[in-house]
């Protein structure tokens, strides 16, 4: 197949899922959750964005996983962004459990209590936010979004946006992290500013 332009297009077989065939760009952060037991968790995430304009975020999880267990009991969470030079740390908190439940890859995993909620957000990461679980959505395949109302959020003051800063300049001075699914990363630290048409709104 070709479009328009003649670029030739592949079709992909979607009764098995595609996102492994190209690359996409995704956030990369750390969710925080409270254990059963008292002690927390926190793993990373791609699959996360904010849910429309208001103060809402969300990710997407299994219930499988200890998280959506943990976000669905206790009914808070917390996200920590972090900065390039944390993707050992975030990787090392996607380590398995050992037989006795305890996450040994969390001990590389600095972090400190959240203000308004029961919960814990890794350090020197650059924005954090603080949620009340809104709502759970199952049923996409084996997974669910889980989404939750922002009641407390912070940024370095070294990455808050104001209106004397250049945003381009922002960003070459304090780099994002991206995943590029599938198992890549990128470090971004250099963006233009987006052509909207003449009138455009949200």
């Amino acid at each position: 197949m070709t479009d328009t332009t003649g670029d030739a297009l592949v079709a992909l077989d979607t009764t098995h899922p595609i996102w492994e065939r190209f690359f996409s760009v995704a956030p990369l952060v750390l969710v925080g959750s409270k254990d059963p037991g008292g002690t927390y968790n926190v793993a990373p995430k791609h699959l996360a964005l904010p849910l429309g304009w208001e103060n809402y975020y969300g990710f997407v999880c299994s219930p499988r996983h200890h998280t959506y267990r943990n976000v669905v009991a206790h009914g808070q969470f917390t996200v920590s962004f972090p900065r390039p030079g944390q993707v050992l740390a975030t990787s090392l908190a996607a380590t398995p459990r050992w037989d006795d439940d305890s996450k040994p890859g969390l001990q590389a995993v600095d972090t400190f209590p959240a203000r308004a909620v029961d919960g814990v957000l890794v350090q020197h990461c650059y924005a954090y936010l603080e949620c009340q679980l809104d709502r759970v959505v199952d049923g996409f395949g084996a997974n669910s979004l889980i989404a939750g109302r922002v009641v407390a959020a912070h940024v370095a003051e070294e990455a808050l946006r104001t209106l004397d800063r250049d945003d381009n300049d922002l960003v070459r001075q304090t780099p994002l992290l991206a995943y590029v699914g599938p198992g890549r990363f990128a470090r971004i630290d250099e963006t233009l500013a987006f052509p909207f048409p003449a009138g455009f709104a949200r």
